[in-house]
């Protein structure tokens, strides 16, 4: 489809959703009267609208909403633009507290927008306040190719003093083929969601009442997260980095200093007093890498330096917007910092974007988009240098052939930016590394190096995150797998099944051999299903528990000292050699394969 096709697509989309929006807000106010309407946008896969119920309401109201939904929508009634000056639109609206408040919002002398619903014979039987755009007739809108979703509460323009509203969420499409599809897409987003994964797995959880948005590691969890940090530490020094341990609360004059307390402390923790100092826990890990930098001094030889560090950080985010491991308050960022000279800076950001992209394949995402974030408003630096880092960046996403948009104005105030979104299984877009230049604090602190004439000289700075944080990374590595996991990084890799109590003793002893067999290479997680359960039903379990390899033993395998392998997904290999396969799935972890 040609980009301008692809673009009118959407419009109409967009404009179905929208009217479909203003439908469920006319039957609603219908359905439940006294109900106060505040505003209903179309958004990504849908629309929802925000009222403010006289008696609450619950998901079972639903269908009946739709149902009246429905009957609208085959009414074939018009979507009429009324223009309204300032008096007339408060008149119109004098009985709704929250088009009031827009309305008064709005310039003076500026024409106000409403669009009507009007019935067959002309009479206007509904109106909204807004600026379109709309479908022209409800018959342009399929009655089959919607659904009401849910209901969820929301702050008055997102403000935690404001009201709360009940917040209807709908999703619609031009035909009922795409519903289904959609419905069956958010069937597989439920099944993969890492929060019921990470119980059913038992990987981590989280405690409200120990401190909302803190996640709490399991041992399987922790397995995996061992695998991965253990993998990452081998990248960085294979890739020429040191790696730093840093303090977690420092002093306020480092936040000072680096420009935190004045640009980010809504976003900080509040301050505590030690020895009559305020001390902060640190949102951030670049100003103690810096304070390490500082502490001696530097020539051009001694840069490139490429530090690194797997840095626990805390910051404060609405109770509202927590979400599993995808937004929390703690977490590990696999943070870096490059300190380089001008000259060197190009190919660091090469060096980083290719590094990046190596990593990310390793666990199996290769649909990547590269978004080049430009100056903001309000920025520091000088313009040179902002077009110098911004000319690197360009240059190191077309020297790795990445494709990228340019995400105008949307870098830091301190610099340019890379962001990488990578595609799951299921197509979705997700924000990883971010490659960021930082004109702000060498400034701030002083950062010099004696340069090939003798002179000091500033060095540039780049920070960067390559999974970004371990936290949001294994959600998202939870969902993209939907829990069945590589081997190499699986919490559970093997499971040894007798067919019956008789051949407890043999499955015990392949166990013991197939650790001692491993042992010189990895730690193999093994488990012997000795329960009383039947063979079947710990074939089933073991199923669950996504366990890639499952060897079942009787009378033949204990004869011929073999296995026969099972896979997770159902498939059988080959009985192997107890020997035979410790050197088949050793091969499959130490080369990071993905497939069993």
């Amino acid at each position: 489809m040609s980009e301008n096709k692809q673009q009118n697509a959407a419009e109409k989309l967009a404009a179905i959703r929208h009217s479909v929006s203003h439908i469920m807000a006319q039957a609603v106010t219908k359905l439940f009267p006294g109900t106060k309407t505040a505003i209903g946008p179309a958004i990504e896969n849908g629309f929802y609208y925000d009222f403010l119920f006289p008696n609450p309401i619950t998901n079972e109201d639903l269908p009946a909403i739709e149902a009246e939904m429905k009957k609208i929508i085959e009414s074939r009634q018009d979507f009429v633009k009324v223009t309204l000056n300032r008096a007339d639109a408060l008149t119109r609206f004098a009985d709704e507290q929250f088009k009031i408040e827009l309305i008064n919002e709005l310039p003076e002398g500026e024409d106000i927008s409403i669009y009507e619903n009007h019935n067959t014979d002309g009479a206007a039987l509904w109106g909204d306040l807004c600026r379109g755009p709309h479908v022209a007739n409800t018959r342009e809108i399929n009655s089959a190719a919607f659904k009401l979703q849910n209901i969820a509460g929301a702050y008055w323009r997102g403000d935690e003093k404001r009201p709360m509203l009940t917040r209807i969420y709908g999703t619609a499409w031009e035909n009922p083929k795409d519903l289904k599809a959609y419905l069956a897409f958010l069937e597989e987003v439920e099944k993969r969601d890492h929060r019921r994964l990470g119980k059913e797995l038992d990987l981590f959880s989280t405690h409200e009442e120990a401190g909302a948005g803190l996640i709490y590691w399991h041992p399987h969890g922790g397995r995996m997260r061992v695998a991965i940090e253990d993998f990452w530490r081998q990248l960085h020094y294979r890739n020429g980095y040191e790696i730093l341990y840093t303090p977690h609360i420092g002093k306020s004059w480092l936040w000072e200093t680096s420009g935190h307390l004045g640009f980010y402390k809504e976003g900080m923790y509040s301050s505590m007093e030690i020895d009559n100092q305020d001390y902060y826990i640190r949102p951030m890990n670049c100003p103690f890498h810096i304070l390490v930098y500082n502490n001696k001094g530097h020539s051009y030889r001694d840069l490139p330096l490429r530090w690194a560090e797997l840095g626990t950080v805390y910051r404060y985010e609405r109770s509202g917007v927590l979400h599993g491991l995808l937004r929390v308050r703690g977490f590990t960022q696999d943070d870096a910092h490059i300190i380089c000279t001008p000259q060197q800076m190009e190919s660091e950001i090469r060096e980083v974007l290719r590094f990046s992209l190596s990593l990310w394949k390793v666990f199996g995402f290769n649909d990547i988009k590269a978004y080049l974030a430009t100056r903001p408003k309000d920025s520091v630096g000088e313009q040179d240098r902002w077009d110098a880092a911004l000319d690197s960046l360009r240059n190191a996403i077309n020297a790795e052939g990445v494709a990228y948009e340019v995400d105008e104005g949307g870098g830091a105030f301190y610099g340019p930016k890379i962001d990488l979104k990578i595609k799951d299984a299921l197509g979705r877009e997700w924000q990883m590394t971010t490659i960021q230049f930082d004109f702000n604090e060498p400034e701030r602190f002083d950062m010099t190096f004696v340069d090939t004439d003798g002179q000091h000289k500033r060095p540039y700075m780049i920070h960067r995150a390559l999974l970004g944080s371990m936290e949001r990374f294994f959600g998202v590595l939870i969902e993209h797998f939907g829990g069945a996991f590589p081997v190499w990084i699986a919490p559970e890799q093997v499971a040894v099944i007798p067919v019956s109590e008789t051949f407890n003793e043999y499955a015990q002893k392949v166990a013991q051999e197939l650790k001692a067999q491993t042992s010189g290479v990895c730690n193999l997680y093994l488990t012997t299903e000795l329960s009383d359960d039947r063979m079947n039903a710990k074939i089933r379990n073991c199923q669950t528990r996504k366990i890639p390899y499952m060897l079942v033993v009787g009378q033949r395998e204990a004869d011929e000292g073999t296995a026969a392998i099972r896979l997770r997904d159902g498939r059988q290999l080959p009985a192997m050699k107890i020997e035979e396969f410790a050197a088949y799935i050793l091969e499959k972890i130490t080369s990071r394969s993905l497939e069993l």
